[in-house]
């Protein structure tokens, strides 16, 4: 398995192509600018900083190996601040001023609603490495994280036979949350399940004793949490109320880097993941290694360092599959594409969204420790090509 890191950067160097580069990378041997649109302040910098870090590894790996065509890559970095209108403005910069071939990002859904429409006009290749609630099928988007049949569609049925089948559903008052739930609801009924509540929460709060005692008077069994960012520090009121010796926490995206908030509290969550960083696959530890190695001291690693990792990756196999540094080339060519990653073979399908092998994980401790592999799983979007 340790080979499936070293063909990760086992690319086919093509000599001799005619390159067409934006703005100021049209001279021979210019960088290949790709911008990264993502959140450094505002809630959610935590995921930014990942992602960041897995597109800094990608960018060190590919000019070590030569870079692309040739040409070194050169990440840009734009902070979002967590809002649709910073979000716009940067990817508008990054095209029309940086002159990128690609955007990586952004992290929120909402910031995605407001990006894909830009990707569109400007006819640039947005790559999208977190989980979300799916239903985009653009020429222009391409997600590398999970979307609900790989996440929900998972972690539902495992929790029902697991833990039992009344559900408290937990989240944010955001976009993301919404999406979920509404797909879950009727993922729960057919498994023969019951939704007793539904809740959320406005990002304000500080004090969740009236919820935790709302949550625990309606015995549900498994608490379905979708309260990212604001709102964390329920997790820690909760273990210390007692809730979570009656409850399960079933936590949408939840990865190692959230687990440092819970300071030590929220023992046993389980969540459904595209990699655990704590996994004993070699290829697995010598990523996590090499990523540790580069991030600063205490620095979690996590799923969202490997997805940010592969989009790059993915897009060298694409520019170089197309043979030159054309937007609409590219976009073909990484339709369809197979790329390894430490976890195993992500493949993009024509609806832009990839199949990928996906892992069952519960806190323990400090860290994500792997339950189940679940082996690879194909992305059901809820669109289709025809909507490009």
């Amino acid at each position: 398995m340790a080979s499936r890191l070293n063909s990760c950067m086992a690319f086919v160097l093509l000599i001799g192509s005619t390159v067409l580069l934006p703005s100021r990378a049209a001279e021979p041997g210019a960088p290949i600018r790709v911008g990264a649109v993502l959140p450094f302040s505002g809630g959610v910098e935590l995921y930014g900083q990942q992602a960041r870090l897995g597109l800094d590894l990608a960018a060190k790996d590919i000019n070590a190996a030569g870079g692309i065509l040739g040409r070194p890559v050169d990440i840009v970095y734009a902070d979002d601040k967590t809002r649709p209108e910073a979000a716009t403005e940067a990817m508008h910069s990054l095209v029309d001023k940086d002159g990128v071939l690609a955007v990586v990002g952004p992290i929120t859904s909402r910031n995605l609603n407001a990006l894909v429409p830009i990707a569109e006009s400007s006819k640039t290749p947005l790559l999208y490495a977190t989980n979300y609630e799916g239903g985009k099928c653009s020429r222009y988007l391409f997600s590398f994280g999970a979307v609900p049949n790989q996440e929900l569609g998972q972690l539902l049925p495992y929790m029902t036979r697991t833990f039992g089948n009344t559900y408290f559903l937990l989240g944010a008052d955001r976009v993301w949350p919404h999406q979920m739930f509404g797909i879950a609801q009727p993922l729960i009924e057919k498994l023969g399940g019951k939704v007793v509540a539904t809740k959320y929460t406005l990002g304000t709060e500080t004090d969740f004793s009236p919820l935790i005692k709302e949550i625990a008077a309606s015995k549900a069994k498994v608490l379905l949490f979708a309260l990212k960012g604001d709102g964390m520090d329920f997790i820690r009121q909760a273990d210390e109320a007692g809730l979570l010796t009656e409850v399960t926490v079933a936590f949408l995206g939840l990865s190692e880097v959230d687990l440092g908030i819970f300071r030590g509290k929220g023992q046993n969550m389980v969540t459904v993941v595209p990699a655990v960083a704590a996994s004993e696959d070699p290829a697995v530890k010598a990523f996590v290694a090499k990523a540790r190695a580069a991030a600063e001291p205490g620095v979690a690693v996590s799923n969202y360092v490997m997805t940010h990792y592969n989009t790059l990756i993915a897009l060298k196999a694409a520019v170089e599959k197309a043979g030159q540094l054309d937007k609409e080339a590219i976009i073909d060519a990484m339709a369809g594409l197979t790329v390894p990653s430490p976890t195993g073979p992500v493949t993009l399908g024509q609806d832009h969204h990839a199949a990928m092998n996906m892992f069952i994980a519960k806190t323990q401790d400090s860290e994500l420790v792997q339950v189940r592999a679940l082996g690879e799983i194909a992305p059901e979007p809820g669109c289709s090509p025809a909507g490009r």
